[in-house]
């Protein structure tokens, strides 16, 4: 578990509600990204995300959790859109499952590879559409918010997340690389 885990959770332990806040912003963005792996919708993505941490606040989930944040947040993300696709019978169980352990595989890539994984993400994003790579580079590289960047722009927040999610459709392949990039 690293630092900044055991620390948030620590808090979250002994009852400081900021802890809470701090969890929500370190893991949003990306929680919210590698849901869109599995599903195509940005308002989806975002339900999935929103839901896990409310049931993670009102069930206090995390008094008895012992391991890590991160890796547990990821499952339940993905069991969660698993769950909510199949449902919907949107997509075939067997193929997403498949993505799923591919997309587990990648996070736990060679990170020697890693340089020549943010070249290859780079040269992709300069060939997104003006203001989706504008707002991406906002989000991704210079972690700003979905607010700042609407403040930035002059553009509505929704406007910011319809660009945002074109330009992760468009980076699909390389989703593992950008969540690394947002832990960084």
């Amino acid at each position: 578990m690293n630092e900044k885990d055991l620390i948030i959770l620590h808090n979250l332990k002994q009852g400081n509600t900021g802890a809470f806040r701090e969890l929500f912003d370190f893991y949003y963005v990306p929680l919210t990204t590698y849901a869109l792996k599995y599903c195509d919708s940005f308002d989806l993505a975002e339900d999935i995300v929103q839901d896990l941490f409310v049931k993670f606040w009102d069930e206090q989930l995390y008094i008895k959790l012992e391991s890590a944040l991160g890796p547990y947040l990821f499952t339940a993300v993905k069991n969660n859109t698993l769950q909510i696709l199949k449902k919907k019978s949107k997509y075939r169980f067997e193929e997403i499952e498949e993505q799923a352990c591919s997309f587990i595989q990648e996070f736990d890539f060679d990170k020697s590879n890693l340089e020549a994984e943010k070249k290859k993400l780079h040269n992709q994003i300069e060939e997104l559409p003006p203001k989706s790579k504008e707002v991406f580079k906002a989000i991704v590289l210079d972690n700003l918010k979905y607010k700042e960047v609407a403040l930035q722009y002059n553009i509505s927040v929704n406007t910011v997340k319809t660009h945002y999610s074109r330009a992760l459709k468009q980076l699909r392949n390389s989703i593992g690389i950008i969540i690394l990039i947002l832990f960084s």
